[in-house]
Formats: C-alpha cells, structure tokens, sequence
C-alpha cells in the first residue's frame, strides 16, 4: 500500500502499466477534506461559513500541501519516471502534494479515519498558524487590483526574476504600483511569488 501511495503515473508508464497513485490520491482528497471540515467547524464555533472556507482552502491547496510534503522529505521517496527524475519532478508542488493525498489515502485505508487524523492533525493543522501559508491561499493579487483601482494608483507590474539553478528555482516577485516598489517575495513557482508580493504589500496599499 505504501509503495503504491509512492508511485507516480510517469513510473508506471514506464514499468509495463504498474497501477498509479492516483486513485489513493483521489480517496486521500476527500479524505483530508472531512477531517479538515471537522476540526474548523468544531474549533471556529462563531466563524461564518464563508471564513472557514477559506481556511479550508488555505491548508488543503497545492502550495500547503506540497510545503507539508517538503518538511518531512518526501520527494526522494516518490517512484518517478526518467523524464520526470530529469527535470526534478520530486521537488514539484504538485506531484508532492497528490502524493501526500495519496498518503493520506492509504492510510485511511489502513486505519481508517483516526489513523488518517493522526497525519493530518501532526502535519496540516499546524498550517492555520503559518502566516504565509494562511496568505498564499487567498487571492491577494484580486484584492491589490481592488484598492488600486479604488485610490487610482495604477498601473500595477510585478517584477519577477528566478534564481539558478533551472532544476530549484526559486522565484523572487517585487509588486510595482504607479513605479513604486511595494513588497518583494520569494516562492518555488512565479505564480506564488506575485501572490505572496500582493499579499506583503496590501497594508500599504491601503494606506497610501
């Protein structure tokens, strides 16, 4: 059960049609959903339904998931194939997140859902208390696009370079408003930079 939570489509294709990950990672999904659920309706008694979706969003997203993934080292346990070895697939978001739902899944399978909460309880519910983990999962970019266009500072540019070497980049994303350097953030992906940027700078924003 374990090698086959560990073991990515790409390795599969390659060693005659193995069975994937994919439908543990599809079970280890909903999974962390209910337990995730669980804890924040019975831990945010007065939040409204709307605030503890987004918390649900923030922990359980791509960018969480595969930032629980890397703290316990998983990638270099994940079966993948040449291409994806190649281009450094085991430190990819989102193969380390679908694998570490796949965990999950398996774990369900193997010890039902007090087993599964054991995992997500050690390694996903520390998340709500990680500022840039809560703010990574927002659409902050949305929300800076919002006050600029309220106080007419345009226009809005976010500067972004990535760092070598190509197999580990990390990307550095500076907000520029009206020519103005606001935060600068650093992410695996360009994506997340600028959102984490947007993020850093919207105080500011707000009280320019």
């Amino acid at each position: 059960m374990l090698r086959l939570a560990l073991t990515h489509r790409s390795y599969a294709f390659e060693h005659d049609g193995l069975p994937t990950n994919e439908r543990l990672e599809f079970l280890g999904d909903a999974v962390l959903g209910v337990l995730v659920t669980d804890y924040l309706f019975k831990t945010y008694t007065e939040e409204a339904e709307s605030e503890l979706a987004k918390k649900r969003a923030s922990i359980v997203s791509t960018y969480a998931l595969a930032h629980v993934a890397r703290g316990f080292d998983l990638g270099p346990h994940i079966f993948l194939g040449e291409g994806e070895i190649r281009t450094h697939g085991g430190n990819k978001d989102s193969i380390l997140a679908d694998t570490f739902e796949a965990l999950v899944g398996a774990t369900y399978l193997h010890a039902g859902f007090e087993g599964a909460w054991t995992i997500v309880k050690r390694h996903v519910i520390p998340l709500l208390d990680n500022e840039q983990i809560m703010g990574a999962g927002k659409d902050w970019k949305t929300l800076v696009q919002m006050v600029v266009d309220q106080r007419g500072l345009r226009p809005i540019e976010y500067q972004v370079e990535g760092t070598e070497p190509d197999h580990d980049r990390t990307f550095s994303a500076t907000l520029m408003v009206g020519g103005k350097a606001y935060a600068t953030a650093q992410a695996k992906t360009k994506k997340d930079a600028e959102r984490l940027a947007a993020w850093q700078s919207l105080t500011d924003l707000e009280q320019a």
